[in-house]
């Protein structure tokens, strides 16, 4: 087990630029089993959840060429359907939750799958009920093998068909979008996810053929192809890491650029920051954050306590709730924190308060922070890093505590953050992998 030792205190200064999306990378990279014919997708983050789903692509015969650090060719013309029912790649996929999305592509071209029962954050119940319900009305069998322990997927063939999402799953909006693609007939998915990253993988998606409207939309109707061509692709800035760059710089008191963001595809995650008092200048595709000395939380209109709170895409993504509470405590005010969608993702916040942090753990789903304001730095610790996001958020409260701090754990911090101690010492941070 890796771990990061973080001397606090220090400003950063000078430009970073956004890695790719890892949420669309895991996408767009499951639909190259699609077609047979070469993809190529630019702007792919070198983290630890990207390089074990593109090993897991070669396991399976896919034919991948990495062209440059972040460009990379897949064709998968020669796939080995024996590597399917291995043990070797059951724990492949059980190992990496974002696997879960080569379960549509590979029923919508080869008419079989597994869905074993993936990992990823312990961040609390993540249900798959959404993703088999819709694959079972495209005309998906599941049947359960006791002895390993997962699902056997077959199909003979997939037929289009109406569906209402229980949840607006952006995971499942993408492996029911990829599967109705080659679907017979029309397929019609209502309260589906509309985030940037679905966006992307429709775009790309229409490209190499498929006929997929209302894109953008919580309405999808696709019209199902007998088969896809190659194309091209970019992935997008990562929303997440720019919102964790500019509640960093925040924090630290650090006057920090952060380039080519994709800004119009941010949503309103700037405003979200300049709610809890964080100047943010807009430099066309550029975010601007001046050295902040103090930043304070406003109130609702009624004089009540700010909540900032996620919803479905185009409100304020999950992902970024760790990071608007960590910087939360060092601001002037209070502030609740609303994490409706994991009932676990806040438990971290013992750490917090064992740095000083003032908070109030409500319940598995809400917070109030008492922020400090310059009143009381936060001080060093010792931590565990539990999952991606809350192991940024830990990051960010260490470089601003006093002292020297530890994050054991740090794999969760890699799976979702591209060479993050190289990128942060780079601007004038003092991080050290152990």
């Amino acid at each position: 087990m890796s771990s990061f030792v973080i001397e606090g205190g220090y400003r950063l200064h000078g430009e970073i630029v956004p890695q790719g999306a890892k949420n669309e990378a895991l996408e767009v990279i499951c639909a190259v089993l699609l077609t047979d014919e070469r993809i190529v997708i630019r702007n792919i983050p070198d983290i630890l959840d990207i390089r074990n789903l593109i090993q897991l692509l070669r396991d399976m015969r896919v034919k991948v060429d990495r062209i440059s650090p972040d460009i990379y060719a897949f064709q998968a013309d020669t796939i080995d359907m024996t590597y399917f029912e291995s043990a070797e790649f059951v724990k492949c996929m059980t190992a990496l939750r974002g696997s879960v999305m080569l379960v549509g592509p590979m029923l919508a071209r080869f008419g079989k799958a597994v869905l074993p029962h993936v990992g990823g954050d312990k961040i609390g119940r993540r249900r798959l009920d959404t993703h088999i319900s819709g694959l079972r009305k495209l005309g998906a069998n599941f049947r359960y093998n006791t002895q390993n322990q997962l699902y056997d997927v077959e199909t003979a063939q997939l037929e289009g068909t109406y569906m209402l999402l229980d949840e607006a799953s952006v995971t499942g909006t993408a492996n029911l979008l990829m599967a109705a693609v080659m679907a017979k007939g029309v397929t019609t998915i209502y309260n589906a996810a509309c985030e940037p990253y679905i966006q992307q993988l429709s775009a790309m998606l229409n490209r190499m053929g498929a006929r997929i409207s209302g894109v953008g939309s919580n309405l999808l109707v696709i019209e199902g192809v007998t088969s896809l061509r190659g194309t091209e692709h970019t992935i997008l800035p990562d929303m997440i890491e720019v919102g964790s760059f500019i509640g960093m710089a925040a924090m630290t008191g650090s006057d920090l650029m952060i380039k080519n963001t994709g800004y119009d595809k941010l949503g309103i995650i700037p405003d979200s920051f300049r709610r809890i008092g964080i100047r943010i200048e807009q430099q066309d595709d550029d975010i601007h954050v001046p050295a902040h000395d103090s930043y304070e939380i406003e109130t609702f209109m009624d004089g009540s306590i700010m909540t900032v709170a996620d919803a479905t895409w185009p409100g304020l993504t999950p992902d970024l709730l760790s990071v608007f509470l960590v910087v939360a405590t060092q601001a002037k005010g209070s502030v609740l924190i609303h994490q409706k969608m994991f009932e676990s993702r806040l438990f971290f916040v013992d750490h917090l308060i064992d740095m000083g942090a003032q908070i109030i753990l409500c319940d598995p789903h809400r917070a109030t922070v008492i922020g400090l304001g310059n009143r009381l730095k936060l001080r060093a610790a010792k931590m565990v890093s539990p999952d991606i996001r809350a192991g940024i958020a830990l990051l960010i409260a260490a470089m601003s505590a006093e002292g020297t701090s530890r994050i054991d754990n740090i794999e969760q911090i890699d799976r979702g953050y591209q060479q993050i101690d190289k990128r942060l010492n780079a601007l004038g941070a003092h991080i050290s992998r152990l």
